[in-house]
């Protein structure tokens, strides 16, 4: 059974202190299963303050010591996995085995960071004159203010707080009010782990409001965003009206080009499973399916054979491969973009429609013929919806993966080192994963260029975005 999810503000789990709450519902029956509490500037306050002396504390912890806390949380969360994904499944929707892979990962990530911990090296630079010592010393930038998604609520904030714990910032993490739960288990883990009080604080409330007090604040020193494009530029140029670090990771418009030499049952079988995990709710979803002519019938009879097999159902039933949506606005969403692009003359192989019963479900749909001047061709349609059309040779291929703004993620099949290796240099993206699925694991970078966001959210770039860099350039005293 739910429950209602608290705060949890130096060290205790607390309810609003205007008990204010905002119901959590199952996407899946569209029933209240919970609540969760709703923050006003009296509890940011309150956090604020124990964020800023977590950050007194947890700034003074040793590497090592940083290190062995996060250890321990990703043990725990793999001891707690069966019971987090239950959680998980009935807040938002995906498959109960997707949600413990995502779980499962969040404490991979745990385990990355706190080695990353221990290695924020610093660095000593030759000097031109003798008795002259010059160092650059690496310093955790400050107390962070983190937002992350409803659409992996546990991974998106391991990322952020793992690489936040690991410079050694405190945080201020306010997850979706639609999936509170889970995010809140990660949360206890961490402090089970032995976390001292003030460093990680976990609020709720409307997004707007919390970002808008928490971004200016002067407590804050950086910000961490997760979500759309749109979303993601106001919170920037708030950030940037305060002189705040910041680290966004916004929407995605991915295309995947598969040419006539590829292996087309792999590309199928693997760009069906990346389209469609998490019902696409995916920010690195391929969605534009680039396909060369001589490939393109043969690619897409296996692609729409394996969308037809998807069983589309609640995450807690057992079989279910594909999940609900997170609420009735995707559903109008995507039946908008499906209804546009078939006026334009896109021709629609499967699905195309939500399912006429309870829950925010919506069939994978796979268009073809899809104009470039329809909606779905130029905003990220954040479902289960899958664009395929033609090209003819590399030069037409690329012009189109680069025609938007976005540029999150890509991907490529073929048999050509030459052509992955042209790829390589020309696509215009933050990630590129060739003949296979690549992305998004710890050790890895992970983030966008253009209007998809900036910097990284894996690999050592990670934890570097958390560290600010001092120079200490010491001369020996006159006389010695």
């Amino acid at each position: 059974m739910y429950w209602k999810v608290q705060f949890f503000i130096d060290g205790v789990w607390r309810d609003s202190v205007s008990e204010r709450t905002i119901p959590v519902l199952d996407p899946a029956t569209e029933e209240v299963i919970g609540e969760v509490a709703c923050a006003s500037t009296t509890d940011l306050d309150l956090a604020l303050t124990a964020v800023a002396k977590g950050f007194r504390t947890w700034q003074k912890t040793s590497a090592m010591d940083r290190s062995a806390v996060l250890r321990e949380a990703a043990s725990l969360l793999r001891q707690r996995a069966e019971a987090i994904a239950v959680i998980m499944t009935q807040e938002q929707g995906k498959p109960i085995a997707e949600s413990k892979t995502e779980i499962l990962a969040s404490a991979d990530m745990l385990d990355w960071f706190a080695e990353e911990s221990r290695r924020t090296y610093g660095r000593v630079i030759p000097a031109r004159s003798e008795g002259v010592l010059n160092l650059v010393l690496k310093e955790p930038v400050g107390p962070v203010a983190a937002f992350t998604p409803w659409n992996f609520p546990v991974s998106q904030a391991a990322r952020k707080l793992g690489a936040a714990l690991a410079a050694g910032c405190s945080v201020i993490i306010k997850p979706a009010e639609e999936t509170p739960g889970s995010p809140a288990e990660l949360v206890r883990a961490l402090a089970d782990a032995g976390l001292p009080p003030g460093v990680v604080n976990l609020v709720y409330g409307n997004p707007a409001e919390i970002s808008e007090y928490l971004i200016p604040h002067p407590v804050i020193r950086k910000v961490s965003f997760t979500g759309s494009t749109p979303i993601g530029k106001r919170l920037a140029a708030l950030a940037g009206l305060h002189m705040k670090r910041i680290t966004m990771e916004l929407g995605g418009h991915a295309p995947a080009i598969i040419f006539d030499d590829a292996d087309l049952t792999t590309a199928a079988a693997v760009l069906a499973a990346g389209k469609y995990r998490n019902a696409g709710q995916v920010c690195i979803a391929p969605t534009r399916f680039l396909v060369q002519d001589a490939a393109y019938d043969r690619f897409v009879d296996e692609f729409v054979e394996r969308t037809r097999r998807l069983k589309v159902g609640p995450g807690a039933v057992e079989g279910t491969t594909i999940g609900p949506l997170a609420n009735e606005r995707r559903q109008d969403a995507l039946e908008a973009l499906v209804e546009d692009a078939v006026q334009r003359g896109a021709s629609v192989l499967v699905g195309g429609r939500r399912q006429q019963n309870k829950g925010y479900f919506f069939e994978p749909t796979v268009l073809t013929d899809v104009p470039l001047d329809a909606r779905a061709m130029n905003e990220e349609p954040f479902g289960p919806l899958a664009l395929v059309s033609r090209f003819k040779d590399m030069d037409e291929a690329v012009q189109e993966a680069n025609r938007l703004p976005y540029g999150l993620a890509s991907y490529a099949y073929t048999r050509s080192i030459r052509t992955s290796t042209a790829l390589a240099e020309r696509i215009e993206s933050g990630m590129l994963s060739v003949n296979h699925y690549g992305l998004a694991l710890p050790e890895t970078p992970f983030g966008g260029v253009k209007d998809s966001g900036f910097g990284s959210e894996g690999g050592s770039e990670a934890v570097e975005a958390y560290l600010a860099t001092k120079f200490v350039s010491q001369g020996s005293p006159a006389g010695t």
